[in-house]
């Protein structure tokens, strides 16, 4: 049997393991310069807030007391998602990570598949304070299927087995078709109007069928909602590229500004690397205007820099942005969205190159020194010095303390 574990409203729950406070308030969590809804409690949802909404439109309730909303903390999610998939994967023989607050897991035998999604529920939730939903059934779609109900029904307390034939054709027959994973809006939208309004019409229509009007794709989630394993579990491959990109909260007009927030940007990706055991043989840049924006002309560029050793030092990323930046960029350009990437990404021990400079042994300590300290201290207890102030270019006035990942922000018991 297959099962999929979906944190419930996890940027949310995230906030309220370490801001009790929270818990049954109306809380929303904002995007990247707060500008919009990307998360939202129970309570939220039950006053209407959509997703995506822009923060502008709430504010008011904000002002008011009726709503808490938070700046996204991204660091502490994630360290809240490694502890989540941690725990689970104490319990389950394989787990395949979907997103940063969902896993499918693939179950061991056992004589209650009910009582062990249950049992495991209630341990994730003990040992990390994140409530989860689990579906289990005999395939990957069905178990997406099952874990909406699992989280829609507090009768299923936190799983939700389909398991029998009868239960599944309910599960269909209560599921409209554009709530099935795998099935887009447009593709949704023909299908009503040819009458299939449901999973369990959709199911029961003939498979060439689906397969002319959809593809292998739409094929495969007819199989699989009809009870046909055909989703493997995926094999981790390694990432070709690792970008890092934001919109700043008012637009940049000088290169030692937007460098700045490059460099910020370098240091992220190249954590990422080394938390990877990789290196990248190329980093790009790109800034924008804003587009949105009728009284300023639509910029773009981008610039690329290859190495002739591959690294995962935010030095020479930072270095090698700061050329490419002086190629590119005219200062007075107001600058709303910038980013960086890395390509050529190498997943094996550094090969020096025969001209090489760098004293490749003392740079390995020192990313090594890094990188100890950050675990410990918290991401921005070092940076570069080029990485100063980047903070006054990002809006995240709302943003929560790093809880789990700075030391000085750990909390205290009285």
């Amino acid at each position: 049997m297959i099962g999929i574990v979906d944190c419930n409203n996890f940027f949310v729950s995230c906030e309220r393991v370490f801001a009790p406070k929270l818990i049954g308030r109306p809380t929303v969590v904002l995007s990247s310069n707060d500008g919009c809804v990307i998360a939202r409690s129970n309570e939220a949802k039950a006053m209407g807030i959509a997703m995506g909404v822009p923060f502008f439109k709430v504010k008011g309730l904000v002002e008011s007391g009726q709503l808490m909303a938070l700046s996204s903390n991204y660091g502490l999610y994630v360290d809240m998602s490694r502890r989540v998939m941690s725990v689970i994967r104490r319990h389950v023989p394989q787990i395949e990570q979907y997103s940063i607050d969902e896993c499918f897991i693939l179950l061991p035998e056992t004589e209650d598949y009910a009582a062990f999604g249950r049992h495991l529920s209630q341990i994730v939730e003990r040992w990390t304070g994140i409530p989860v939903s689990i579906g289990i059934a005999p395939t990957k779609t069905l178990a997406k299927l099952a874990s909406r109900f699992a989280k829609k029904h507090k009768g299923y307390q936190g799983c939700c087995l389909i398991d029998t034939p009868e239960k599944r054709k309910r599960a269909l027959e209560l599921t409209a078709l554009r709530d099935v994973w795998g099935i887009g809006r447009k593709s949704a939208a023909k299908l009503e109007q040819m009458g299939l309004h449901t999973a369990w019409q959709f199911a029961r229509s003939g498979r060439q069928q689906i397969k002319q009007l959809m593809g292998v794709a739409g094929e495969e989630t007819w199989r699989e909602l009809n009870g046909e394993s055909v989703l493997s579990f995926a094999v981790p491959t390694p990432r070709k590229s690792i970008q890092s990109t934001r919109s700043f909260s008012r637009p940049i007009c000088t290169a030692r500004e937007l460098h700045t927030a490059l460099a910020d940007f370098c240091a992220q990706v190249a954590e990422k690397l080394r938390k990877e055991r990789s290196s990248a043989r190329s980093i790009g840049i790109f800034f924008s205007t804003d587009r949105f924006n009728p009284n300023v002309p639509f910029i773009q560029r981008t610039a690329v820099h290859s190495f002739e050793v591959a690294t995962a030092d935010p030095r020479e990323f930072s270095a090698a942005t700061r050329r490419l930046l002086s190629t590119v960029y005219v200062d007075g350009t107001p600058t709303k969205r910038a980013g960086v990437w890395v390509d050529g990404i190498e997943h094996a021990a550094i090969q020096r190159g025969l001209f090489d400079s760098v004293d490749r042994d003392r740079q390995k300590r020192l990313l090594q020194a890094l990188d100890s300290v950050t675990h410990k201290m918290g991401r921005d207890s070092l940076r570069l010095a080029s990485q100063e102030h980047v903070e006054s270019i990002v809006s995240s006035k709302l943003r929560s303390p790093s809880y789990s990942t700075k030391l000085s922000d750990i909390l205290r018991v009285k």
